[in-house]
């Protein structure tokens, strides 16, 4: 299987049709199920008594430390109620205007004249990681490492030792700029980690570089390749490109639609802790399960024309962000994220569409889904 230019849908749609709990192997101590189906997939995840989410740890500890996404229980709760209140509205609010805005504008600065680019090189792949860093409260000189460190942190799965430089490098850069916030707290994400404390508790500065471990790929990856989704998803629906460019109460629709129609990271990991089954499947106490939330959020029990993408869907829950206690911390930076990127780039790009002279774009993989590249042409315009 190439895991970076899979199509997995029509497999997945199979899947669930004929048995929407897959047994996949595993080996001698531990049996691997792969769980497809939307109600399946979403009971799971809200029963964290059954199923652990100690799996992640176990997969990504080395290079993303005791991260918030592998607790259970009460330690859980402890550690998420600690880092909730960086991401408190007013925080949004403020990066939205002082640093996502500027962010992606600076990066439509470099191509508005052009009228041609590669939204994906130029826009989608650096957007994201760059706000992640000024959130963090990183110089923007150093925004070209992030990105490297994010793209090495998650490519633990094909290249480990690519990914536990990347995190090494990452733990060297950020030690001593935690305890520089420690002293002297400013107005960044690291500071409000660093004073963050609920019942007396504080994080050590191994928590906060398991959580900056954890944000920077998780809101770099998950990001960037829902943008691109969303910009496939337009441009090769022209009139309904046509509809949003004109009416831009649209585009909450647009986002909500890409992120159930192509969900750019297409799998969350449990593991049980008890014997118990899921639709009827004997599911073996430590068993690894594998939730597809894409197959989920294209499930035909639960979505009618699940595999096109309309904007004029009505609202529907999608598990993009997954659901229960460990639901994403980022979603609504997310949110903010694409609507104020997706709107940037409609202002500052007339006329944009693919361009004829170039492959149309694919969204590709199987764990994580978006298109390599996407070409693209338009009006140019002179930067004032």
């Amino acid at each position: 299987m190439d895991f970076l230019m899979e199509q997995p849908h029509a497999l997945w749609q199979q899947l669930r049709s004929e048995c929407p709990v897959q047994s996949i192997g595993g080996d001698a101590d531990r049996e691997a199920f792969m769980v497809l189906r939307r109600d399946d997939v979403e009971a799971v995840l809200r029963d964290p008594a059954t199923f652990s989410s100690s799996i992640h740890n176990e997969i990504m500890g080395a290079v993303m430390g005791e991260a918030m996404i592998g607790m259970d229980g009460q330690e859980h709760k402890d550690h998420r109620d600690l880092v909730v209140k960086a991401f408190r509205a007013s925080a949004l609010e403020r990066w939205g205007t002082e640093l996502i805005e500027p962010s992606i504008n600076a990066l439509l600065d470099r191509i508005a004249p052009l009228g041609r680019a590669d939204l994906v090189d130029d826009v989608t792949h650096r957007y994201p990681v760059q706000v992640i860093a000024g959130i963090l409260g990183i110089p923007v000189h150093d925004y070209e490492q992030f990105q490297e460190w994010a793209d090495g942190i998650t490519s633990i799965a094909v290249e480990p030792e690519r990914a536990q430089a990347a995190s090494d490098a990452l733990i060297a850069y950020m030690l001593p700029i935690i305890e520089e916030r420690r002293n002297n707290p400013g107005d960044d994400l690291v500071s409000d980690l660093a004073a963050a404390e609920v019942d007396g508790k504080r994080l050590t500065n191994d928590r906060i570089l398991a959580f900056i471990r954890l944000l920077l790929p998780a809101g770099a990856e998950t990001t960037f390749r829902a943008m691109g989704n969303c910009f496939v998803a337009l441009l090769t629906h022209p009139d309904a490109l046509a509809r949003v460019v004109a009416d831009r109460d649209l585009i909450p629709a647009v986002i909500e639609e890409t992120l159930r129609w192509e969900t750019s990271v297409t799998v969350i990991s449990r593991n049980a802790v008890a014997d118990t089954e899921i639709d009827g499947c004997p599911i073996p106490a430590g068993s690894v399960l594998m939730l597809m939330t894409s197959s989920a959020n294209r499930d035909e029990s639960h979505y009618e024309r699940s595999d096109e993408w309309d904007i004029d869907r009505p609202p529907e829950n999608h598990l993009f962000f997954g659901t229960g206690r460990h639901q994403c911390l980022g979603m609504h930076l997310a949110r903010l994220e694409l609507r104020i990127g997706l709107n940037a780039v409609l202002d500052r790009l007339p006329n944009l569409r693919l361009d004829p002279d170039a492959p149309p774009p694919q969204i590709e993989g199987f764990a994580f889904r978006s298109p390599p590249s996407i070409p693209v042409v338009f009006e140019p315009v002179p930067v004032r």
